[in-house]
């Protein structure tokens, strides 16, 4: 039932934001590589941000374990470089871009994966990288850790030869809250609880559908700009440019 709501709704791309606002940033920053540019996806998976790099020399990167189910759009596209995300068979500096979205928390060493960016990226290359803050525990058995700080991007970013590092927040405590609001409606169901329990349940969650499933989700952005701290959080987007080693030792 609730995913229907969803579906059905005008407000689809509210009640699903962390989705939402991380593809229009990554738009956002596709838009502003220059036309001709190298770019690889690393940790590609289903290729969701391919489109987005028309103008550009895409490629791609995943070490392609997951399941169908596991992706985003229920498999994998084709994958230019089959490899971990710390070994990626290329030269050094052979890209303008490197592209990382919801990949780091999914690599047991994610430090050098970090450095590996640097290594490939050229003189003045941009990354352009998303992760998570608070997650539930997805894509098993390969997820590492539970999420990223500014302080890890700053440090980690840092040591790497990176520096105009941008962060940003994606979304704040309340549209936090209103994820989790439908989180509990689903994992709540009475339909998945079965028995006695979700019969007596049942009068309780239809109560609470509205309220849950529409109403605070709904008005969560609303609520965010009095968010004056964003320390709750579902994740960050994260901008930032591989200085030359001239730079880096200045």
């Amino acid at each position: 039932m609730l995913g229907k709501l969803v579906a059905a709704t005008p407000l689809r791309h509210v009640l699903q934001f962390n989705y939402a606002r991380r593809d229009a940033w990554v738009a956002a920053r596709a838009a502003e590589v220059k036309p001709g540019s190298r770019v690889l996806d690393l940790g590609a998976g289903s290729g969701p941000y391919r489109g987005l790099f028309s103008h550009c020399e895409y490629r791609s990167q995943d070490f392609a374990q997951l399941g169908n189910e596991q992706l985003r759009d229920g498999g994998y596209a084709p994958i230019d470089y089959v490899c971990d995300a710390e070994h990626v068979p290329v030269a050094d500096a052979s890209f303008d871009v490197v592209l990382s979205t919801e990949m780091l928390e999914h690599v047991p060493d994610p430090v050098s994966v970090v450095r590996e960016i640097a290594r490939i990226l050229r003189r003045d290359g941009t990354l352009i990288l998303t992760a998570p803050l608070g997650s539930g525990i997805h894509q098993e058995p390969f997820h590492f850790y539970g999420g990223y700080t500014p302080y890890w991007y700053e440090r980690f970013l840092g040591e790497a030869g990176f520096d105009r590092i941008e962060i940003t927040p994606n979304g704040g405590f309340f549209r936090h809250f209103g994820q989790e609001a439908l989180r509990f409606l689903r994992l709540s169901s009475p339909t998945r609880m079965g028995g006695v329990s979700g019969v007596l349940w049942a009068p309780f969650w239809i109560a609470l559908l509205p309220l849950l499933g529409l109403v605070l989700p709904s008005i969560a952005p609303w609520l965010d700009r009095f968010d004056r701290e964003q320390r709750f959080t579902v994740g960050y987007h994260v901008t930032a440019r591989r200085v030359s080693r001239a730079d880096a030792r200045a």
